[in-house]
């Protein structure tokens, strides 16, 4: 069996959301399958095992879920990176376009320190703006990024071609 393939039947289509024209992959369905659950952050721990991970950072809300097993699977930290206003101690800021829109990303100035190696890890690749801003802001906190992780790539979105000097990893693409 193709474990990764084995995993597509576990995401939901979901059409028009958040906004007419988008199909939002749901990757609730595969969470609440302890399998699937535990497929998946296996082998995305699998491709930076031995890599000497310090710290996964994972983007409000859904990068929560990837990154913080993750962590725990690599032996690493785990650092949050959120929506303004939600963390409570002195922060950088990111705004980044969105592929529906703009927002903006914050981590605490203290949570990676200068040569840190750094994995960045979401639920999905799309034009790799939310990426784009992790990457940014780990990176002037002096972070090394040793690669990014991600359970679904929209690779007709071309997110991928922004990250060509990282290791980018995705379990599925579409």
């Amino acid at each position: 069996m193709n474990e990764p393939d084995e995993l597509i039947r576990h995401i939901r289509d979901v059409p028009d959301f958040p906004r007419e024209g988008i199909i939002f992959k749901d990757i609730t369905p595969m969470l609440k399958d302890a399998k699937a659950f535990q497929i998946s952050v296996d082998l995305l721990a699998d491709r930076f095992t031995g890599e000497g991970v310090d710290i996964v950072v994972g983007a409000e809300a859904r990068g929560f879920i990837i990154a913080a097993p993750l962590a725990y699977k690599l032996g690493a930290g785990f650092v949050l990176i959120r929506k303004p206003g939600k963390l409570p101690w002195n922060t950088e800021s990111e705004t980044y376009e969105l592929e529906y829109g703009e927002d903006a990303l914050e981590i605490h100035k203290d949570a990676i320190q200068p040569g840190m190696k750094v994995l960045i890890a979401d639920d999905l690749l799309a034009t790799g703006g939310t990426a784009q801003a992790c990457v940014n802001l780990v990176e002037r906190l002096g972070g090394e990024i040793v690669g990014m992780s991600f359970f679904i790539e929209l690779s007709f979105l071309n997110g991928r071609d922004n990250f060509s000097e990282y290791p980018v990893h995705s379990l599925i693409q579409y």
